[in-house]
């Protein structure tokens, strides 16, 4: 965005992660996810931090999946999760600032 204005189709993607991003429970699940031990969290780990049932955890679980910031995969009973760092690397690349200095010298 920086170095050149963003297309539409990243725009998109982007728009679709940030949205998921914005409402509480889905950043404090993406946190939560990123900071457990091993780099991944079963479901059955993320669902005691909420004051919201099961079934509410699972749709911003897969709020984050369809955005693609998290993975998945089913090992018999239980579903794990870990962050994608790629789309990680494409929000923060985004919301770098620039490293940029003005003609009068001055940082921007």
């Amino acid at each position: 965005m920086v170095r050149e204005p963003l297309g539409e189709g990243a725009a998109v993607d982007l728009a679709k992660m940030f949205k998921a991003l914005s409402d509480p429970v889905r950043l404090r699940l993406l946190s939560l996810i990123a900071s457990h031990e091993g780099g991944e969290a079963c479901v059955c780990d993320l669902t005691g931090p909420f004051d919201v049932s099961q079934p509410t955890i699972s749709h911003h679980l897969k709020v984050l999946r369809e955005a693609g910031l998290v993975g998945s995969e089913r090992r018999g009973t239980w579903v794990y999760y870990w962050v994608l760092p790629p789309a990680l690397a494409k929000l923060s690349g985004l919301l770098q600032a620039p490293e940029a200095v003005s003609a009068a010298g001055g940082a921007r």
